[in-house]
């Protein structure tokens, strides 16, 4: 019942999305960086013997309409169409120049067949999984060194069937980190479009090492107790647009990072011009996110237009020491948020470390963050903002903030709670710590 109740909200939410504009108006997208192509060639996965009963598993008839795709090379690339149905199958492995289309009613499920799932080695700029010493599991629909890939459709669904691995995790019975729902590495032209994604084991959207990719009118749904369930996160990746969509799920809704530690510090691959735009959703982490990730430099992210209902924290800017990196050039503007635990979070003391062999003297360096016109109401503590001693948080600039507490708080919101931090404010309630009162070395 939840899950119906999920996907009714979901689906008014983006009618909302596509409506909120009358038809003379234009409205913003950076959609552009990747156009759509209409591939003229095109099979259907029943072509390859698929069969969407739900039981029989389609692992062969996937890999072999790839092959096809990537064998032919038919010139404009080869659409691959999935029709209504549930097709179970293990993970697989995408190619260049194709089309992954979900009519209507279509569901490709996972197998919850973890003893057969395929390992792949780990992150160069984690050096480990992310869970688990070693290497990781495939993602469920997976994409090396590839260009020209749209995952799209009429809102057909990709199901992770996550439950199982979050019971293994809950048990700590996991051998090794657990798998994406979509990873795409080393890769650029990508576009993920009309599309809902479901219970995924891990991470959901995990584009990493990539260029000029497109995320838009997407659904992404997961339980708030999945553990790690994130919904978007670009990872050293740079040109992402990310807009139009709802996530609602059991960690951070969109988090940009960009290595972890040591690793991601030898890396040395920033995420940067990234844009999130015109989403909504809910989870009991955060919306809008950058790190803990951060070692390989996170710059240039607008995100603007979102609203958030039921969260853990509105906006969070999280990095530690031993992360180094830098994190500038954040602008975060026009959110609603309700019902949210912390408002507004910037703090250099989130996140654990790979081994023991991160350097606790590689500080991470945090400026230039412009957070304008935020409302919010029911929020339990409007700011919290911690730098590091030997590494203050600079131009921290905030404007026309008005987060209101909930009515049975006797003394209206939680202070401000600050330290080694500067900047400046204008038109911010409950006013902010004194270190960002004066508004005059910042302007916004």
């Amino acid at each position: 019942m939840r899950l119906w109740k999920l996907l009714l909200s979901a689906c008014v939410t983006l009618l909302i999305l596509k409506c909120c504009c009358s038809a003379t108006d234009e409205v913003v997208t950076c959609s552009g960086i990747v156009p759509m192509v209409n591939r003229n060639d095109k099979i259907s996965i029943t072509d390859f013997g698929g069969v969407g009963d739900g039981r029989t598993l389609n692992t062969k008839a996937f890999n072999e309409a790839i092959y096809r795709i990537k064998h032919l090379r038919r010139r404009g690339g080869t659409l691959l169409y999935i029709p209504e149905g549930v097709y179970l199958t293990q993970s697989f492995n995408l190619t260049s120049r194709m089309t992954l289309y979900l009519a209507k009613g279509a569901v490709i499920k996972a197998t919850q067949n973890t003893a057969e799932w395929p390992l792949i080695a780990p992150l160069p700029s984690y050096g480990r999984g992310r869970e688990r010493p070693g290497g990781r599991y495939m993602s469920f629909i997976h994409g090396e060194q590839l260009h020209d890939v749209i995952i799209t459709g009429e809102n057909g669904t990709i199901d992770g069937q996550g439950g199982v691995w979050w019971e293994m995790w809950r048990r700590r019975t996991l051998q090794f980190t657990r798998p994406n729902l979509i990873e795409f590495k080393d890769s650029r032209n990508i576009i993920i479009s009309n599309v809902i994604f479901k219970n995924s084991p891990f991470w959901n959207i995990h584009p990493v090492y990539c260029n000029n990719v497109v995320i838009r009118h997407v659904t992404i749904l997961a339980p708030p107790s999945s553990p790690n369930t994130d919904g978007i996160d670009p990872d050293s990746s740079s040109h992402v647009c990310i807009e139009d969509s709802h996530i609602s799920t059991g960690d951070d809704l969109v988090a940009v990072k960009s290595g972890w530690d040591q690793y991601g510090i030898n890396y040395g691959r920033p995420s940067t011009d990234i844009t999130i735009r015109r989403i909504v959703g809910s989870s009991p982490f955060a919306g809008i996110a950058v790190g803990s990730e951060t070692s390989g430099g996170v710059y240039n992210i607008l995100a603007e237009h979102i609203t958030l209902k039921h969260m853990g924290i509105g906006i969070h800017l999280k990095t530690n020491t031993g992360r180094g990196g830098t994190i500038s050039n954040i602008t975060i503007s026009n959110v609603y948020m309700s019902n949210v635990r912390k408002g507004i979070k910037i703090a250099a003391d989130v996140g654990d470390h790979p081994d023991e062999n991160y350097n606790p003297k590689a500080l991470p360096v945090l400026n230039h963050v412009r957070i304008t016109n935020v409302r919010g109401k029911r929020v339990q503590q409007a700011g919290l903002i911690t730098g590091l001693k030997n590494s203050p948080f600079t131009d921290i600039c905030l404007s026309n903030i008005n987060l209101h507490g909930s009515s049975h708080q006797s003394n209206g919101n939680v202070p401000w709670k600050c330290s080694y931090v500067s900047g400046g404010s204008i038109q911010v309630k409950p006013s902010p710590c004194s270190d960002l009162i004066h508004s005059g070395s910042c302007p916004i």
